[in-house]
């Protein structure tokens, strides 16, 4: 059995990565939908969402920053489970869907733009550095925003490209 493809089926099959790219895009909604921090500072209260925080930046001159913001800790991740789960359910029904084979080649360049954990980390920071300035609330978002890296992690942790690829037909296929 020469040249034969060894191809692992993981546990959890298809399903596993579909319900936790599921899961993570109804995390990502919402962590969009109610705030996600309120800031109290000198009476006056500041209630923002986790797109109001990007706005806020491009508000205060940092366009740059806040495009890079909305990049990494939205528009990124929303493409990633989208796409990642347009391929899923393709593969797992035996559809003939347009765009599966260009979208499971651009998951892979995509991958890199996501960077919850790093705007997580930014929101940590600021939580030490504001603490003695201004009073701080988390907001249901923030929560929803925590389970959504751990969600995410393990989606993108049992999202197998080889077993996709092998699975549309183009054996030995890497992004």
């Amino acid at each position: 059995m020469c040249g034969a493809l060894l191809v692992r089926n993981p546990k959890g099959g298809l399903d596993r990565p579909i319900a936790l790219y599921s899961t993570a895009l109804i995390l990502l909604l919402l962590a969009n939908i109610f705030p996600f921090l309120t800031l109290e500072i000198g009476g006056r209260q500041e209630i923002t969402t986790l797109f109001g925080a990007s706005q806020a930046m491009y508000n205060a001159g940092m366009g740059e920053l806040a495009v890079v913001v909305f990049l990494t800790s939205i528009l990124a991740p929303a493409l990633m489970m989208t796409s990642s789960l347009y391929v899923l359910l393709a593969v797992r029904f035996r559809k003939s869907l347009p765009g599966v084979r260009v979208l499971l080649s651009w998951i892979g360049h995509l991958e890199p733009w996501v960077m919850l954990d790093v705007f997580m980390l930014g929101v940590l920071v600021a939580f030490v550095k504001l603490g003695n300035m201004a009073t701080m609330y988390t907001g249901n978002s923030l929560y929803a925003f925590m389970g959504l890296i751990v969600v995410f992690a393990a989606a993108s942790s049992s999202f197998d490209t080889h077993l996709l690829w092998h699975k549309l037909g183009i054996p030995g296929r890497k992004t």
